[in-house]
């Protein structure tokens, strides 16, 4: 299923508009999604009142230095794994001083992928804190560009309803 630029756009701004409501701030720590979900957010006028900064970590390295991923955690469990988004939320948190983050880390493809993460496998996780962090993973279909539009509007939504539980 593709998602459309307007699901991402209505996505984005239901998302501005409960972060405004609820004068919260976000950051975003992204891997396979390449800073689209900071775009989605920034590309409302005004949204830098709620949106503090995005973290584009492709690389492992820049997962390390940006944003505090531990190396036993990339060498147990690969960047595509529950551990690394959690830690790339803590980072996208102390680094920003956000209210909430979200962190996203996938396999977009079309190479890339495992028997165990096949791709379309991508990990999101959002949170307030390292103590209250939400993970999941999802596995879509389609070429590089619709798995990249599904997981940006997946985290959308994810964080908008994250930001009604804190």
């Amino acid at each position: 299923m593709l998602a459309s630029d307007q699901e991402l756009e209505e996505a984005g701004n239901r998302l501005g508009e409960r972060l405004l409501t609820t004068g919260r701030t976000v950051a975003t720590a992204e891997s396979c999604t390449g800073g689209w979900v900071a775009k989605v957010l920034t590309d409302r006028a005004g949204s830098s009142a709620y949106v503090l900064g995005g973290l584009v970590t492709y690389s492992n390295e820049a997962k390390q230095g940006l944003l505090g991923v531990t190396r036993k955690s990339l060498d147990e469990h690969g960047a595509v794994s529950e551990p690394v988004v959690r830690e790339m939320v803590a980072g996208a948190l102390v680094a920003t001083d956000a209210d909430v983050a979200v962190a996203i880390s996938g396999v977009a493809g079309p190479g890339g992928g495992s028997e165990e993460k096949p791709v379309g496998t991508v990990w999101f996780a959002w949170g307030s804190s390292p103590a209250f962090t939400v993970a999941v993973v999802k596995h879509f279909e389609g070429d590089r560009d619709q798995v990249r539009r599904q997981a940006v509007l997946f985290a959308l939504q994810g964080v908008n309803n994250f930001v009604d539980e804190v």
